[in-house]
């Protein structure tokens, strides 16, 4: 076989059209070989070629008989001494952190260690046996696509809705999906599913993760899978899982899926987790980035290079602080940018990766690369802001162009739709877009991504059905999950007949929904809410590949009329402007409006005094915003004028009679959405009777 001496850059395997070149980053290594394979679960390598050149610190060669399709892998030399960071053995096969694609999973075998399971000495001894029949093969991928007239939507924050979604789970069960395409990126923008989001008013989805990834040991040997796939082994590549194809074709399926988002005027976000690998600790396989520079790639502990320093829980931490890593992440971020034309990105525990020495540093290095790179800083950002380390819980602490999960809309609204005490003061923060978190910083208001439930924890079904996690089908002894779920089960914990509790549970849910749709903010929703979704009370369903996370679609009445419902909030949250505000209220009037943009009023139709706001036992709130009292303005200057609404929400157990305001000019409230008395009516009695647990949300609509 002919071998050139090719280029370092760009880094990965690159098919350009006459052969390929091969460049591997390792600032460590003594020597590097390039292993070229047959078939996918060869034993060994075909030929053995051994990378001779080395520029600034890449070893690269280019081979011109090599085609897309080809097999490859890497055995890079150095020494073995974790002592002083360096774990390398050429014995394992290692993956290219650029594949673009991979063959398949890894197989678990104790030879997949870079010592040998079992040893007196631990990690501290080489394993000398060979690890390729176990390790995927990385895939040389032509990248050419036909993209047609395929743009980023480039959705306008103040319209966006967000569904978090798993491609699997999303399509598993859908009987309008083809059953081959079930579980794929290609059921996934099935005309079943585009159809369900566009009715629900999605204009995003954030999938879950992608990325290729692995299943640890210990699931394996439970019978139980990484469903979640928060455990990342190659940065480019589509998950072999979501694909029909295995040679490259996940690549054009994915393409396919995006392209078919986009012209249903549908963004694409990933779940992109950066923070650490499914290498795990200093007992974890050797399978890519370990094997390749171990000390270059991974966070390790100053006073013991042996180990890791972890902010995940998971094992380790990428090392942010070394410009090959950085690079990584940025040439990932803009491969699936300019490649695969995502639209933005989520960052799993994004204060890992603003660690400078242990402090999160919002200033940091990441974030000035972020908000210099020209293709990057236009999508859409959104941080998980919190991790396991110091300090780790940085919410409204990001810079100006990224959005946050709110974890403190979460705990808010749960609360206060739970009953407890003292907590009307808050949920007034948190329907207006979070301004003590975000306004001081000069963000918008849609720094607040709001949601009830996401993946991690219980789904709006289970919110109002129970009060205890049962994760027992991990296998931890429901030990694992958090313990805090602020729910409640509002009388019998789990299913139930009793018509009185089911009809509480189903006005809350349409409690949560509401509250969701119609505050300041960013709505996420997670999939299946909307149709009932349950985990039969798993709260961390991470490791459940089965119908207890795939969403059934056989809707009986109550889960039909419960998505009817959520396609009307959404509805009515994108016909008033007002619901979705760039800028925060002020809670004075305005220079050309006589009066507050947003006012605070008790039952009796008067504003709040401070003596109800710390009212423990105050349960009643009346959010009046006035749809003139705006100084937003559209593309072209012009002032956002919406409907003056009034919502009335109600988390007590009694009703209340709500005297309605009467405003400047002639008009008459009518009755958009009401979670206790689904439908429509106007309203001219100037007083509303306002049920226990339930939420209103009116319009004033001038007459005469």
């Amino acid at each position: 076989m002919r071998v050139w001496p090719g280029s370092p850059f760009p880094l990965g395997a690159t098919w350009d059209g006459e052969g390929v070149n091969f460049a591997l980053f390792s600032e460590h290594a003594t020597a590097v070989e390039l292993c070229l394979f047959d078939q996918p679960t060869g034993v060994t390598e075909s030929v053995r070629i051994p990378v001779r050149e080395r520029t600034t610190l890449v070893w690269h060669c280019y081979l011109p008989d090599v085609r897309p399709g080809q097999l490859y892998g890497y055995r890079v030399h150095g020494p073995y001494a974790p002592q002083e960071g360096h774990r390398f053995n050429a014995a394992k096969l290692l993956l290219d952190p650029y594949a673009k694609a991979l063959s398949g999973p890894v197989v678990w075998n104790n030879v997949l260690f870079g010592y040998t399971p079992g040893d007196p000495r631990e990690d501290l001894a080489p394993d000398g046996r060979d690890s390729a029949p176990y390790v995927p093969k990385s895939v040389v991928v032509d990248n050419s696509f036909t993209w047609g007239e395929d743009r980023h939507p480039r959705i306008p924050w103040t319209q966006t809705v967000i569904y978090e979604c798993h491609v699997k789970g999303m399509t598993a069960l859908h009987p309008d999906v083809p059953e081959p395409l079930r579980g794929t990126f290609l059921g996934l923008a099935s005309d079943a599913i585009i159809d369900h989001l566009k009715a629900l008013g999605v204009t995003a989805v954030e999938l879950m993760p992608v990325h290729q990834c692995m299943t640890s040991r210990h699931l394996v040997e439970k019978g139980l899978t990484n469903y979640w796939g928060y455990d990342s082994i190659a940065y480019f590549a589509p998950d072999v899982r979501f694909a029909r194809g295995r040679r490259g074709e996940q690549v054009s399926e994915f393409k396919t899926m995006v392209k078919r988002f986009h012209r249903a005027g549908i963004e694409v976000i990933l779940d992109v987790v950066y923070n650490h690998t499914g290498e795990a600790n200093h007992l974890g396989p050797t399978l890519c980035l370990r094997g390749i520079d171990n000390a270059a790639y991974y966070r390790l502990d100053p006073q013991d290079r042996r180990f890791y320093t972890d902010y995940t829980g998971c094992g380790n931490s990428l090392n942010m602080l070394h410009p090959r890593t950085l690079q990584l992440i940025m040439d990932s971020l803009r491969y699936w940018v300019q490649e695969l034309h995502v639209d933005g990105f989520r960052f799993d525990l994004a204060p890992v990766l603003a660690r400078e020495l242990h402090e999160v540093n919002r200033l940091g290095r990441f974030f000035a690369i972020i908000q210099q790179d020209p293709l990057i800083a236009q999508v859409k950002l959104i941080a998980e802001p919190w991790d396991l380390g110091r300090d780790g819980y940085q919410i409204g602490n990001f810079p100006n162009g990224w959005a946050e999960w709110n974890g403190r809309y979460r705990d808010a609204i749960r609360r206060y739709w739970r009953g407890d005490k003292g907590v009307l003061p808050e949920l007034a923060t948190r329907l207006t877009g979070s301004s003590d978190l975000y306004a001081s910083r000069r963000r918008h208001t849609f720094g607040s991504i709001n949601f009830i439930t996401c993946h991690d924890g219980l789904t709006l079904q289970d919110l109002v059905s129970y009060e205890r996690k049962h994760n027992e089908a991990n296998g931890e002894d429901n030990r694992d999950g958090s313990e805090e779920n602020y729910s409640s089960n509002w009388g019998v914990e789990g299913p139930t007949e009793d018509p009185q509790i089911v009809e509480l549970r189903e006005r809350m849910k349409r409690n949560f929904l509401a509250t969701l749709a119609f505050s300041v903010g960013v709505p996420m929703i997670s999939h299946g809410d909307e149709i009932g979704r349950t985990q039969r009370g798993n709260n961390n369903a991470y490791s459940q590949d089965n119908e207890v996370s795939w969403l059934e679609w056989n809707l009986d009445d109550r889960k039909r009329a419960l998505l009817e419902f959520a396609r009307n909030v959404f509805q009515v949250r994108r016909k008033n402007p007002v619901l979705r505000r760039r800028r925060f209220f002020r809670g004075v009037p305005l220079v050309d409006a006589p009066v507050k943009d947003v006012t605070w009023l008790r039952p009796d139709g008067a504003e709040m005094t401070e003596a109800e706001w710390t009212d423990p036992n105050q349960y009643v709130l009346g959010m009046l915003i006035h749809g003139k009292a705006t100084d937003e303005v559209d593309e072209r200057g012009q002032l956002i004028a919406g409907n003056t609404l009034l919502l009335i929400t109600n988390a007590g157990p009694t009703p209340v009679l709500f005297k309605l305001p009467a405003l400047e000019a002639a008009g008459v409230w009518r009755e958009l959405v009401n979670t206790a008395r689904p439908g429509r009516r106007f309203l001219d009695l100037g007083e509303l009777n306002v049920v226990e647990h339930s939420q209103a949300l009116l319009a004033y609509e001038s007459v005469g």
